[in-house]
């Protein structure tokens, strides 16, 4: 290992606050020049020694080298020998009895100037009783003082101390290896168990650094050793493991001494906004996403190695600790493969030399549920092999029958998927998966990388044919049980996104690999043809969903064309519904769920009906005045007072609402005696998975711009909007809403709040909104405004789509544009993608007639001036 060129300069002999902090900015400032010419790890060892001096004049300034009864300790990665740039300093001061007054005073001088110099420093100062008793009752306290380092004071002292933590009654290697162990599995499962998300944790992600940290510390407890190479010579890592392990320790290493120096603090979390500089201080260059693109993949495959090595090691560990191994009840499985306790144990060293023994491993995993996982030494074997592959294990006839044999097992998509994701035998199989391993998604819409995404998608099947799932979604759990062959929803779901990050439509390209498998896997004419169609539009249906207005019968009329049959769509919705729950865990809610089941028995019914005599809009306002009229009468209202009302509605409020959301508004209007002030509603209960709310009052200028303004001062996110102006002229304005965290508004507080704050704004008694700045993420997002005009389904009508960055408020300046342009606005669709907003509304003049080109010409005109000076500003 190449050392670091000392930093030379020494401390002054006189502590100065200002002397200190500068010689420290320029230890910092060589750090930063030397990180591009020396070795990472010359680099931390270099910073330890240095905090090593600054400790060493400070304790001498305060007279504590006079004290023989104290000992300065470093513990934790102190104690290692190993600091980034602003990693915390944990330190130990021990004492062989309770403090003097003199001795605190000078401790407390000594402690007060490492803080006036901004350094982040972890202390305690116990007696050796007081270290021990502590120690033994946390595991955390002790594994720091595992890796102590003594630094000045009493040896003497240091030794026992050292002498006591070694001896087996302060942990034992069970006790130790099974509390980190647990810590372990705490740790991940606040990581969602995968290390795959787009702004990952380089100490705390499963595969991170402390993953590496927890080997060698368990290593430590078990053997006394202080290296992890001497786990060589106890034949726990083979020397290629070795070097791999450390390899991947230098580039989390590299990541994080960069990390540390771009952010200028102790950071560890890797977020978008330090990702570019990041990676063009590690050499990845500066060309933007490319850039970035680059040093994520290496990282996520760099996690993917560690966390291998550490699952194999502690299981090594495991059995030689707690002999587990050798009282595991073993049973044959076939001629190359045993049940070992419940891991799958390969019967030789050679076993992968058929290379259908790869998946055959799998197929047994699905094949027994008592099988939890891969025994460390077939792992070991899998790993080597798995290197030494020439071409990809579909080229082979029997790993092609046994592909196929899994994805039409029952439990093909439970554990057995999981694994071959995890230790990459799917990216062995298929050379398209390769592409997508640790493929970054720029937005914030994706929390994970496209192979997360694409795994937690088959688990989301899987879980449709689950019983104990049946009441998360009864109706994907009901379809897919009768489904003939659910392996083709599979299949569909493991290329939908498969083609991402190439260039051009993933979609269509996703459509062109499906049928090159199917091909390759005789799969049937119509099985192929279902299965890439499903990829080319899977994301048809979210797109209908949440842009368009599901209520009409000519949206669903038109989704149904599309979809051609029920057997399509069955298959297109179980994966839509999967494809949005393995997004992002905070962006599905019941409101989403609800708009994919109306819009799915929409369609089930109009195939029912016979596309060619779909329901006529007379005939559904109709019905659903028939029913709300017979509900309102039970109320005492009559039909003569009812019909009054209505009469003054237009006939599209009748399809646009069911027939109890009619009822809800028509008693409270009729019940309304001051027809000059507003009516505001606000459901208690959920409607469809959301709040609605509803607004009854006098048409005004500017109405929708304080409705939402209103409305985004109380913090709730508007999904959906249905603004409609009767015949004399009163508004019915509905908003869907939900709280920010994706649930419906239930505190009656809240409930009271939200409709006062409406009533003041239609009352003109609250001021224009501040709204909020951008959100550290938004500003890492660049979203030019843009504005389109589409076709619509009404001559006096023109559909505008309005894409631009969700800035807070942005609801309300569109509203605002509206006003300007004398646009009247009769319903909006709000659908929020991440950092990107997606809205459609649909307006027209105040003549109430289509915009022409001049009139569009303009408007776009000014929204995206409005938006880009917002978004800049």
């Amino acid at each position: 290992m190449k050392e670091a060129v000392a930093f030379q300069k020494s401390w002054p002999s006189q502590f100065s606050l200002d002397g200190y902090k500068k010689h420290m900015a320029e230890f910092l400032r060589w750090s930063e020049l030397a990180f591009e010419q020396q070795s990472v790890q010359s680099l931390v060892k270099a910073r330890a020694r240095f905090i090593d001096q600054l400790l060493a004049a400070l304790w001498q300034q305060q007279d504590l080298h006079q004290d023989n009864t104290l000992c300065l300790i470093a513990v934790g990665g102190y104690g290692r020998g190993e600091l980034h740039p602003f990693s915390d300093i944990d330190l130990l001061i021990l004492s062989e009895q309770q403090l003097t007054a003199t001795q605190q005073d000078q401790l407390s001088a000594f402690i007060t100037q490492l803080w006036d110099l901004k350094l982040e420093v972890g202390h305690s100062v116990r007696t050796l009783d007081e270290t021990l008793q502590l120690g033994k009752e946390d595991i955390t306290i002790a594994t720091n003082l595992m890796e102590m380092r003594r630094l000045l004071g009493n040896k003497a002292l240091y030794e026992r101390l050292h002498q006591a933590i070694n001896a087996t009654d302060f942990w034992t290697s069970q006790q130790f290896f099974e509390a980190k162990r647990h810590e372990q599995q705490q740790r991940h499962a606040q990581y969602h168990g995968t290390a795959y998300n787009l702004e990952p944790n380089l100490k705390a992600n499963p595969g991170g650094l402390r993953d590496i940290q927890t080997v060698g510390w368990v290593a430590k407890r078990h053997f006394q050793t202080r290296t992890m190479r001497e786990l060589v010579a106890y034949q726990y890592l083979t020397e290629d493991e070795y070097q791999e392990l450390m390899e991947c320790e230098a580039y989390l290493w590299q990541m994080r001494f960069a990390l540390h120096l771009e952010a200028g603090r102790n950071e560890n979390r890797l977020l978008f906004d330090y990702q570019p500089a990041v990676a063009e201080r590690l050499g990845f260059g500066n060309d933007g996403k490319a850039t970035v693109e680059r040093m994520m993949k290496r990282f996520f495959r760099t996690v993917q190695r560690v966390s291998e090595l550490n699952e194999m090691l502690l299981q090594h560990f495991e059995g030689s600790i707690l002999n587990n191994h050798q009282s595991a009840k073993v049973q044959p499985l076939d001629d190359s493969f045993e049940l070992h306790g419940h891991l799958i144990k390969a019967l030789d060293n050679s076993v992968f030399a058929r290379r259908d023994n790869l998946l055959k491993l799998f197929w047994h995993i699905a094949n027994n549920s008592n099988i939890t996982g891969i025994h460390s030494d077939t792992l070991r074997l899998l790993r080597q092999v798995r290197r030494r592959l020439m071409g990809d294990l579909q080229d082979y006839e029997a790993c092609r029958r046994l592909f196929l044999a899994l994805m039409r097992h029952p439990r093909g998509m439970d554990t057995s998927i999981t694994l071959m994701h995890k230790y990459g035998i799917l990216a062995a199989y298929l050379p398209q998966w390769r592409n997508i391993v640790g493929q970054m998604q720029f937005d914030l819409f994706h929390a994970y990388t496209v192979d997360e995404h694409t795994h937690r998608l088959l688990k989301n099947l899987y879980r449709y044919t689950l019983p104990e799932y049946d009441n998360e979604f009864p109706l994907c759990s009901d379809i897919v049980r009768r489904m003939e062959k659910p392996e083709l929803l599979f299949l569909a779901g493991i290329f939908h996104d498969i083609a991402k990050g190439r260039g051009g439509d993933h979609s269509e390209l996703g459509a062109m690999d499906a049928k090159e498998f199917c091909r390759l896997h005789k799969l049937s004419d119509f099985d192929s043809k279902l299965i890439s169609w499903l990829v080319e539009q899977h994301l048809l249906m979210s797109v209908t969903a949440q842009r368009k207005d599901i209520h009409d019968p000519q949206v669903v009329i038109e989704f149904a064309e599309k979809v051609r049959d029920e057997t399509r769509l069955n298959y297109l919705y179980c994966l839509t519904l999967a494809d949005i729950r393995a997004t992002n865990d905070n962006l599905w809610n019941d409101w989403k769920g609800s708009l994919l089941r109306d819009l799915y028995l929409s369609t089930q019914k109009a195939f029912r009906r016979g596309l060619e005599k779909p329901m006529d809009m007379r005939d559904q306002i109709r019905e659903n005045q028939a029913e709300a009229l017979r509900l309102l009468q039970r109320q005492a209202f009559t039909k003569t007072e009812i019909q009054h009302l209505w009469s003054r509605i237009k006939a599209d409020y009748f399809i646009r609402y069911n027939p109890k959301q009619i009822v809800w508004h028509c008693e409270h209007i009729l019940r309304h005696k001051e027809p000059k002030q507003p009516l505001v509603l606000v459901s208690k209960a959920p409607i469809r998975g959301s709040t609605q709310v509803f607004v009854y009052t006098p048409d005004q200028p500017n109405l929708f711009a304080r409705l939402v303004s209103a409305l985004d001062s109380k913090k709730v996110a508007i999904f959906d909007a249905q603004i409609m102006t009767n015949k004399d002229g009163y508004v019915m304005d509905t908003f869907v809403v939900l709280e920010q965290n994706g649930q419906p508004v239930t505190s009656p507080s809240r409930v009271q709040s939200i409709k006062r704050a409406l009533e003041q704004a239609i009352a003109g008694k609250v001021e224009p909104q501040r709204h909020s700045k951008l959100s550290r993420q938004m500003r890492q997002f660049n979203v030019p405004p843009k504005v389109s005009f589409l076709p619509g389904n009404s001559k006096n009508r023109t559909m505008v789509e309005i894409a631009a960055l969700d800035a807070p408020g942005l609801l309300a300046r569109i509203g605002d544009v509206f006003q300007q342009c004398a646009i009247q606005i009769h319903a909006a669709k709000i659908t929020t993608l991440g950092e990107r907003a997606e809205d459609f509304f649909m307006v027209s003049t105040a003549e109430d007639t289509a915009l022409d080109f001049d009139q569009q010409s303009q408007l776009k005109r000014t929204l995206i001036d409005h938006l880009t000076h917002v978004t800049e500003g």
